[in-house]
């Protein structure tokens, strides 16, 4: 475990239009835990912000969209060896004002939902996009990871297992 580190609280959005989420594509930042990979849009939180504060801060800087319908839908625990621990807030959007605009931290573009497997995703990613398709209530994950390998997931701290997910 990596607790040197102190934890990280940060948000995810999913903003969905038609069937699809815009996804980001993280190739910009050295350094970045996430590089090469696609995410939904979002960040860590600022000095005394909130969960909703920090999502639409983060959609409006990421996308230069502002978010007028959301939800926050879990929170998702990461553990990992590497990494410091981090409380996601995990949210979907459906509404905004604003036009589309280029992120720094990577490409954006609309992926249909139905391809979101296929593309270069987190293991637990996929846990808690299945989450979100499947309309969950309100839930709490927790992904613990060695390197880029999921070892263990719990859902409502519950052990989750392929036949389960």
């Amino acid at each position: 475990m990596n607790h040197d580190k102190p934890a990280i609280n940060s948000t995810l959005i999913y903003i969905e239009r038609g069937g699809k989420y815009l996804m980001l594509h993280r190739t910009k930042k050295e350094n970045d835990l996430n590089r090469d990979k696609w995410i939904g849009v979002g960040g860590k939180f600022e000095r005394d912000e909130s969960p909703e504060e920090c999502m639409l801060r983060e959609a409006k800087e990421e996308t230069g969209l502002t978010l007028t319908s959301w939800r926050c839908r879990g929170i998702v625990t990461f553990i990992s060896d590497t990494w410091a621990t981090e409380y996601m807030h995990l949210f979907t959007a459906d509404a905004w004002t604003g036009e589309l605009r280029g992120c720094d931290e990577g490409e954006l573009e609309w992926i249909d939902k139905k391809r979101l497997l296929s593309l270069k995703l987190w293991e637990g990613d996929k846990i808690f996009l299945h989450l979100l398709d499947t309309d969950e209530p309100f839930f709490l994950l927790k992904l613990k990871y060695e390197g880029d390998r999921l070892v263990l997931a719990q859902l409502n701290g519950k052990p989750l297992t392929a036949a389960t997910i």
